[in-house]
């Protein structure tokens, strides 16, 4: 469910409205929550199983590696599978160097999938290039699937960019490296999406992307791109990183954008820690939006940070067990109830904010800090409920988590009927 954005974010651009599956970007729509596998998707069993787990997060569109025989082989079993979990996402197909001759081998894969992802840096070389990139759009009409032209910094069509640059030894006053890069992968998205429209692609088909590893190129090319053209843009870094510089590094690119109306779908491309949940990069993005105000994917929790007042680690226990409580019962609560993803939580540490914070939430505690009496106010929609002592504070706080829900938020149709 789309939410209102905060004060200063402006309308979101216009584009042009492409269906993936049954996931539409563009337009007037929500930005699209997406993720990719890491899985070899020769091992259908493997990849069914990651793509769930994505989309169970909350992935709206999960993509797909398919880079040999074995793996086109492999794609209508992976969506039976997924049927059989009864997980309906939409899957893209991932193709670089050889996908138009997977696709014309196995239609069973092309028919299967809801999207193709193809990179105009790498369909071919030479002579052989127009080729292969018609072949993949011919491909694409045949079987009626939307194409992401997806641009890479690090794959980028080195015909084109020294088309560029000899352009640019010609200009009055030619551009620096930096801005002849960006240029030149602006160009070849937006020329390769109008060839593949002389191809016979409906321009209500086509998404873009231009994807660089460093914040200030994605925020220049992005801008630049939504005023050439109308096409829906999928946002992210190529490679944002792991831990915490990837996140801070896709939340600072990507706000900026979404913050000016750029952006229909987006993902954050977290390096997992060794043997992590790949899933995380799922909850970041959702959190990108939902702290910025543009949707809503589950209760937001508040959460003091701790200071010289808090020399427990209660609240900080608190904090952490009822995010994961949140987390957990999210897939159920969503399903049986409306708006719950709207709900606010907050968990405090000390009397200096802790019940004012406490109150301004739906649902929210405030733990006594140095000094303060061993007792835990709570506060539900504003007005104190209960008074909290004792080891079983946690688990009584959730219970009363979950009473508000089960009281404060309809039941769906198909739950009440």
């Amino acid at each position: 469910m789309a939410v209102e954005p905060q004060d200063g974010a402006l309308a979101r651009h216009r584009t042009r409205l492409v269906r993936v599956g049954g996931v539409p970007l563009g337009g007037a729509c929500p930005v699209v929550v997406q993720s990719m596998t890491n899985t070899d998707t020769a091992d259908a069993a493997a990849t069914a199983g990651q793509v769930a787990q994505l989309a169970r997060a909350g992935s709206e569109i999960v993509r797909i590696t398919v880079n040999t025989e074995e793996a086109a082989r492999a794609v209508p079993a992976i969506r039976e599978r997924l049927l059989a979990m009864n997980v309906a996402v939409p899957l893209v197909g991932d193709f670089h160097f050889n996908g138009h001759k997977l696709l014309a081998k196995y239609p069973a894969c092309a028919e299967t999938l809801d999207k193709l992802r193809i990179n105009p840096g790498n369909v071919g070389r030479g002579a052989k290039r127009d080729d292969c990139f018609a072949q993949l759009i011919e491909l694409a009409c045949r079987h009626g699937k939307p194409v992401r032209i997806g641009v890479n910094w690090g794959s980028l069509d080195q015909a084109l960019l020294a088309r560029i640059m000899d352009e640019n030894v010609r200009r009055p006053q030619p551009l620096d490296a930096t801005r002849i890069m960006r240029e030149a992968m602006i160009v070849s998205a937006l020329e390769s999406a109008a060839k593949a429209e002389q191809l016979g692609l409906p321009g209500d088909a086509i998404v873009l992307s231009c994807k660089v590893s460093g914040v200030q190129d994605l925020i220049a090319i992005y801008r630049a791109l939504a005023a050439r053209c109308d096409y829906p843009l999928h946002l992210g870094l190529t490679e944002a990183g792991m831990g915490s510089k990837g996140i801070v590094a896709s939340t600072a690119a990507m706000s900026v954008l979404l913050q000016e109306g750029i952006g229909d779908t987006i993902r954050v491309s977290l390096t997992p820690e060794p043997h992590g949940d790949r899933a995380r990069e799922v909850v970041v993005a959702q959190e990108i939006l939902q702290t910025m105000g543009l949707r809503a994917f589950a209760p937001l929790v508040a959460a003091c940070p701790g200071c010289g007042r808090t020399t427990s680690t209660v609240f900080q226990e608190l904090a952490r067990e009822i995010q994961s409580h949140v987390r957990a019962r999210m897939p159920e609560w969503r399903l049986r109830h409306e708006g719950v993803e709207h709900m606010t939580l907050a968990v405090m540490g000390c009397v200096v904010n802790g019940p004012g914070e406490s109150k301004h939430a739906n649902v929210g505690i405030s733990l006594p800090g140095s000094g303060e009496t061993p007792a835990a106010p709570v506060y539900v929609d504003g007005e104190k409920t209960v008074t909290l002592k004792g080891d079983g504070i946690a688990r009584e706080f959730k219970a009363i988590v979950d009473d508000y829900v089960a009281r404060k938020y309809p039941l769906r149709i198909t739950e009440q009927s």
